[in-house]
Parts: structure tokens; sequence; C-alpha cells
């Protein structure tokens, strides 16, 4: 009678698990990979405390007095000079677009009326639609009126005690009270069509295979790109009762300010939407089994909801986390539904986000028609 528990039977299972394991290289390969990449992001890309954010001034003159106010701001670490104008349209425009984060505007007289004790005013515009991008910039320039002149005055303005030279009023733009729904939950949005569109789709192709049914398919006179749009477009109205739960919630739940124009959002989602929904049929067409395909969409989902400024500002993150995040569709998502929901953004503000979607969207059906396979070998 053979023993209730054999080492050799035992240890003949664990060798087999491991040939097993090393003849599925892509599941080995997340094993090591996904660790590695949360260390990598979570050790060197994420970061609370955004440094160097765009500031553009707008200014009505240029004095020295000017040039101190710059050179204290980019002092304090929390700033770098972004863009010089003297249109306040210009300026509106960059906030807009995001190309800015805070605008200055120092008024004509300025200097004059510092020399004279007459404590100007100077105004801090900040985009403020993520609360903690802007937290403790905000409160570095609370120190500005005290420190920004000190060696520039002279006389009785420089005396111990004596009233700040200049006063600093900050403006909050589209969301000064700074709730976190406001910027949550139109970046939700984004979060969920990227997990429910990609994971759906990548088991579609895959699925095919494993039931035995592709075969039918390939004996239809289909195309590949025939195929692909085939799996696509039913999850596209899947895709946008996702969104109007969500719009519905945002608006009656959280009363999200919804500034922009609805149809213009709406066609903006419908790229977003295919742009992941392309990324799924890769998946699906890259895949040998419906696991391989839930392990790429995992590996794509991770560092789509780090590095996008979903969770962390993307601002804060090192140049190379940026150059990574700039490539990720839902990046670009978020900036124009939070654009368009909190801004008012119009066409013309959002396509500097909307063409990388496209591209990216582009980019990925060829390769998906590419790797696309007519057979079953």
């Amino acid at each position: 009678m053979s023993p209730a528990l054999s080492l050799a039977r035992l240890w003949a299972v664990v060798l087999k698990e491991f040939i097993q394991m090393r003849r599925d290289r892509l599941t080995f390969a997340m094993m090591i990979g996904i660790p590695l990449i949360q260390l990598t992001l979570f050790g060197f890309a994420i970061n609370a405390d955004p440094k160097g954010l765009p500031l553009a001034l707008r200014l009505g003159e240029e004095t020295s007095l000017t040039r101190s106010l710059h050179a204290a701001l980019v002092q304090t670490g929390y700033f770098r000079l972004s863009a010089v104008t003297a249109s306040e349209r210009e300026a509106e425009r960059l906030l807009a677009t995001g190309e800015a984060q805070f605008v200055l505007d120092v008024p004509a007289g300025f200097s004059r009326r510092v020399w004279r004790g007459e404590s100007p005013a100077l105004l801090v515009e900040a985009d403020a639609t993520d609360p903690s991008a802007t937290g403790n910039a905000l409160a570095a320039l609370a120190q500005l009126p005290a420190t920004a002149l000190r060696e520039d005055l002279k006389g009785p303005l420089a005396r111990p005690g004596a009233p700040p030279p200049f006063e600093l009023r900050i403006h909050r733009r589209y969301n000064p009270e700074g709730i976190s729904q406001y910027n949550i939950v139109p970046g939700l949005m984004g979060v969920i069509l990227t997990m429910t569109m990609i994971m759906m789709t990548a088991l579609a192709v895959t699925r095919e295979h494993e039931r035995g049914t592709m075969e039918n398919l390939l004996a239809m006179p289909t195309r590949p790109l025939e195929v692909m749009l085939g799996k696509i477009l039913p999850y596209i109205l899947i895709g946008y009762t996702q969104v109007a739960v969500i719009l519905l919630a945002a608006r009656y739940t959280f009363a999200v300010p919804m500034l922009g124009s609805l149809p213009l959002l709406l066609a903006a989602i419908l790229v977003f939407i295919l742009a992941n929904l392309s990324v799924g049929i890769m998946f699906s067409a890259l895949a040998r089994n419906q696991t391989q395909a839930m392990q790429m969409s995992f590996f794509f989902f991770l560092p789509s909801i780090l590095l996008s400024g979903f969770m962390f500002p993307f601002r804060g993150m090192p140049a190379w986390a940026q150059i990574i995040g700039e490539v990720l569709p839902l990046t670009h998502f978020l900036r124009i539904v939070r654009g368009i929901l909190l801004k008012g953004n119009g066409f013309a503000d959002i396509w500097g986000h909307t063409w990388p979607l496209l591209l990216f969207l582009l980019a990925v059906l060829l390769i998906g028609m590419t790797r696309y396979r007519q057979t079953l070998d």
C-alpha cells in the first residue's frame, strides 16, 4: 500500500510545474516584471509634492523688481517659467490648455507703487482642477510678499517690521473650493473605460481560439480589418453605457460642474474608447490563451493608472516617467475630460490632446492587423 504522501510523487508534480512555467515564458516574465515595475514606479516615479510647475508671467512692465519677483518664484523650487505674455487672452489660453498651471499678473505701474509704499496687489491665477498638484506650491506663495523683494528695498521700506511691499491675491480657477471629487470623478471615467474596454476585448479572439470557433471566422470571406472592427463595434455601446452612468452620477450625486459641450465630450470619448478597444484586440491577437491576454491587459493598465496623473500629480514625476505617460491614452483623455467639464474647453483647446489619441489608435490598429493570424497554426 502506497503512503498517503510520497516525496517522489510530490517532487514529480513540483518539477512538472516548473517545466510548465518555463514553457509559458510570458507568464514567467509577468511574475518577475510586474514587481519590478511596481518597485520602479512607486520608488522613483511617484511624487506627491510636484516641483517645477509651469508658470506664465503676464507683465505690464519689466523692471528690476519684476525680475527679482521672478527669481524668488523660481528659487522656491515649485515654479519654472514657461511663458511671458502681455495678453490677458493668451494667459487665459495657457491656463485652459494646461500649458501653464499658474499665471502671475504684474500690472503696469507695479514698481512705482511699491516705491511709494502703496502695497500694490499681484494676482496669481492657479489651475486648481487637481488640488493635490497645487497645494504645496500655493503654500510657498504665501511667503513671497515678505521675502521676494528683500534685497531690493531701501529706506523705510526695508525697516524691520515694515509691512510687506505688495499684496498677493490667489485665485483658484476651475475648482476654487478644492473639492477632490471634481478631479477624481471625471478621471474615473477614463480609468473604468481603460480597464473594461481592454480586458473585455483582450479575451475576444483568444476565446474564439480556445473554443474552436475561430475556424468559422477563418472560413468566412472576412479580412483582418473587418474581423477587428466586428469585434470592436459591439463594445462601443457598452462603453457609452458606462459613460452615461458615470456622467449621471457625476452630475446628480457629486455635483461635478459640466461647463463644456456634451457633444464634444462624447466625440472625444469615442476616440478614447476606440483606442482602448484596439489595444485589447491587439493583445488578443498576440496572446495564445485567455490567461496571457489578461496578463497583457494588467501589464498595460498598471502604468496607465500610475503614470497618467489620475492617482498622483503628473508633473511631480521625473522626466522619463512623464515621457512614458505621454504615450498612454489615459493621460491625454484625463486632460480632455477635465478640461471640457471643469474648464469649458472647446475643440481648439483639446486638439493638442486629441491628435495623440488618434495617432495611438492608428499605430495599434496597424500592429493588430499585422499580427492577426489568418490560420490556426
